[in-house]
């Protein structure tokens, strides 16, 4: 049975009340059973180390109804392995891949009638969550953890069309702290970014573009998404190591290499802008969000790239490879998607 309140063809990207979760605690040593819960609360110490130490990381990942009528988990393992860095990042227990994998595949299995149908451009959204729950006040790991997984079907993200936005950059705002915890996806990095976002959407911006923290001299993240560019029939993407390794990045370098362009991963300055053909954003939530105009705040300078109101052409053709992909329109010839047995 579907659920009947759901308009399928307008649902946003944010939440909505779906019928499980699933928990996992580590405790005494060791990780538990894996428990399903239809609570969307849980029963949490005031002084537990994720609220006073921020012991705290998260995932994203999606599932997709296919051409086929199969459900589709997109890349699970290699999130199941940045879950595994964030935890060694800020010293909790890390899940085992293949513990994770079992609860992404329950936790889909579970509310399957909530995953939306092929040709609605909707997917079910699958947020992993690890805190430290241990009581503390001194400053200390954790020595208990709980990881939840709930999902939530979302809309597709580009409501009216793909099309570019613009974006801006000002050596203002640090998103992280050279060798801090930038590679890593935690919470904490997202909530130092709100202000200087809140600001871009403020001068009517869809993002801000960091610079380095070190130097400020090249370019890092684009808001919470990496970011690439397109030159002469090359992908190019930041080599930075503040960057959170994101896994729509890493797919779309091997679909541009399929495609026959070469990939570069490194520094680069903003100077490059006057050659740069294509811009865009990537991440779970859009795949690519291409970026029409970048505006420097400081400087007063301005980059346009390509047609106005136009995504570049490689931008678009990488966009739908991966989603062809994902809802299985074509093959996926590099073995990302797992199809459940539901």
């Amino acid at each position: 049975m579907t659920p009947a309140n759901l308009d399928w063809a307008n649902l946003t990207f944010s939440y909505t009340k779906t019928d499980y979760n699933v928990r996992c605690t580590y405790k005494n040593g060791e990780w538990g059973p894996i428990e399903v819960s239809d609570s969307e609360y849980i029963p949490l110490h005031i002084a537990a180390s994720c609220l006073h130490y921020g012991q705290e990381s998260f995932e994203g990942l999606k599932a997709f109804r296919g051409k086929d009528g199969k459900v589709r988990i997109f890349r699970m393992e290699e999130n199941a392995k940045r879950f595994i860095r964030s935890a060694e990042g800020i010293s909790m227990q890390p899940m085992p891949v293949e513990l994770f994998c079992e609860m992404v595949r329950k936790v889909v299995k579970l509310n399957e009638r909530f995953i939306p149908p092929y040709g609605t451009g909707a997917s079910l959204y699958i947020r992993p969550l690890e805190i430290g729950v241990t009581p503390l006040v001194g400053v200390s790991p954790a020595t208990e953890y709980i990881v939840i997984m709930l999902v939530t079907p979302v809309g597709p993200y580009f409501k009216n069309g793909f099309k570019p936005i613009k974006v801006c950059m000002s050596r203002e705002y640090d998103r992280v702290a050279p060798k801090g915890t930038g590679s890593i996806k935690i919470g904490g990095n997202y909530a130092a970014s709100l202000n200087a976002g809140q600001m871009a959407h403020s001068k009517g911006y869809g993002n801000m573009l960091y610079f380095d923290p070190k130097d400020k001299t090249y370019i890092d993240e684009c808001g919470a998404a990496n970011f690439f560019a397109i030159k002469d029939n090359t992908y190019i993407t930041p080599g930075s190591e503040t960057v959170l390794p994101s896994i729509t990045n890493m797919s779309l370098e091997v679909l541009a290499e399929d495609l026959g362009m070469k990939v570069e991963r490194r520094l680069f300055k903003v100077d490059e802008f006057n050659d740069f053909e294509e811009c865009s954003a990537c991440g779970t939530a859009a795949v690519c969000s291409p970026i029409g105009q970048i505006d420097d705040l400081d400087t007063g300078e301005s980059y346009k790239f390509g047609k106005e109101g136009e995504a570049g052409p490689m931008t678009t053709a990488l966009y739908n490879k991966l989603r062809a992909i994902q809802y299985g329109e074509e093959e996926d010839i590099h073995n990302w998607c797992e199809v459940l047995d539901i």
